[in-house]
């Protein structure tokens, strides 16, 4: 059982509730797609937890006290001032969302043929670098491979693949940690691993960066599993981790819980004019980025909550118990759980699916057709590899669907509704079908792809 969320409910918004029938033409229209539907289709979105999350009062007072100036207006400082005393970085950039701070890092330090190294970059990182001409190379620890150790930091980045790397013929861009491990099954990293990948880096000359779109959540489950770490709080944790980098991009609307906004943020003054010629000429004005006053004053708020020992304990609490739910229906989920999202074993469960059925997006289709939640298939529809005819050529190594959890939003008792549907399905899942794609973008095609079931 989760732990009593620390907060009470102010604000409520109705959610849809609606028959499979209704589903069943709604996922059709879409294309089978989730992120085709229409959030009025939807009853429990577990699609993301990317801007999803509810504000506080403190936030929506500090939206009040936004500051329009266009040049350097005060929310902008106070922005700039929790920023700096969190990461300690002097050179700190608001920009729209994590992908834009992507975009400005990556085309201010990447060469087309250079490499990006990471323990596993995220879809729109990786599609950032390609489009550059840059390339994506994923090194995940050893103990990744196994989903259901509980081995505690199964989001490091595996060291001696780095210093190989690092020692070899190729021209190695950047090392970029994300914290927690997003691609991984929202696996943390560990302190000990940020040091040693950030000495390598430095011994071989490669800046060092973090994708800190969850760096509390990160920096919680190293309270709770590393040895050394038990009496530091969640924001001691994300201090250290900051500065053992030359700088972090984040996606805000994760760790600083707001609708919109993230992060660029770095030690180097010469990078830094580099970066900011380039926001300043795609996304606003160095002391908006493209970000309202009131915007920056609510992840100016945010920031200073995440990190609240009582509001971390609750959120990894809840995700835990729909983990719990979904092992109590026979359905297993990568181990240990994360903090942001559950992360279930849809090949293992739908084994009579091959992965040129896509079993991962078989589980969260039908997971929306039983029950109107919807979420997302992390398996062989996102990253295995396609011919031109759009025809599977290499499976991912996994076959999962991320039910992501978005923050202050559901309660107890939608959570247990997620849990009773996922029962349902574990009774018969070989009913559920597979599914072909009919339409396959070569780039970030699950936002975009079609499909239809095989029957």
């Amino acid at each position: 059982m989760p732990t009593m969320e620390p907060y009470r409910i102010k604000v409520v918004e109705p959610i849809p509730i609606t028959t499979r029938a209704h589903r069943e033409r709604a996922l059709a229209a879409a294309g089978y797609n989730p992120f085709n539907l229409a959030a009025t289709d939807v009853t429990i979105d577990l699609l993301s937890d990317s801007g999803t999350g509810a504000l506080s009062a403190e936030q929506q007072a500090a939206g009040l006290r936004g500051d329009e100036t266009y040049a350097g207006a005060r929310s902008y400082y106070r922005f700039h001032d929790v920023v700096r005393d969190l990461t300690g970085y002097p050179h700190a950039y608001p920009v729209h969302q994590g992908r834009a701070a992507e975009r400005i890092l990556f085309t201010a330090l990447l060469k087309p043929g250079q490499v990006s190294v990471s323990n596993t970059h995220f879809d729109t990182t990786r599609a950032n670098i390609e489009i550059l001409g840059g390339q994506a190379v994923d090194l995940p620890c050893e103990a990744a491979k196994d989903l259901d150790s509980d081995a505690p930091f199964k989001g490091d980045i595996d060291l001696d693949a780095l210093e190989a790397i690092l020692s070899g013929p190729r021209d190695v861009a950047l090392v970029l940690i994300t914290i927690t491990n997003n691609g991984g099954g929202g696996q943390p990293v560990s302190m000990a691993n940020i040091k040693a990948a950030g000495e390598i880096a430095r011994r071989h000359g490669v800046p060092f960066f973090l994708d800190a779109a969850r760096f509390a959540e990160n920096a919680w489950l190293v309270t709770q599993r590393e040895p050394g770490y038990e009496n530091h709080t969640p924001r001691q944790v994300a201090e250290e981790a900051f500065r053992l980098a030359d700088g972090c991009v984040a996606s805000l609307k994760k760790d600083a819980i707001v609708h919109m906004g993230g992060l660029l943020a770095v030690r180097d003054p010469e990078l830094a004019a580099r970066c900011e010629l380039l926001l300043i000429a795609t996304e606003g004005f160095r002391t908006y980025g493209g970000l309202s006053g009131r915007d920056l004053e609510m992840l100016a708020q945010g920031l200073l909550e995440v990190t609240e020992p009582e509001y971390l304990r609750a959120r990894a609490d809840a995700t835990a118990y729909v983990a719990d739910l979904a092992a109590a229906a026979g359905v297993a989920s990568v181990r240990p759980t994360g903090v942001h999202a559950v992360y279930l074993n849809a090949g293992r469960l739908l084994n009579h699916l091959p992965p040129s059925r896509f079993p991962g997006f078989a589980l969260a289709t039908e997971l929306y057709l039983a029950g109107g939640i919807r979420c997302a298939e992390l398996g062989s529809l996102y990253l295995g590899e396609l011919d031109d005819a759009g025809e599977l050529v290499t499976p991912a190594p996994y076959e999962l669907v991320r039910l992501a959890i978005p923050r202050r939003v559901y309660t107890q008792s939608h959570l247990e509704y997620v849990g009773e549907t996922l029962a349902e399905i574990a009774k018969e899942p070989e009913r559920v079908p597979g599914y072909r794609l009919t339409h396959a973008p070569k780039l970030l095609r699950h936002f975009n792809c079609r499909l239809e079931p095989v029957v």
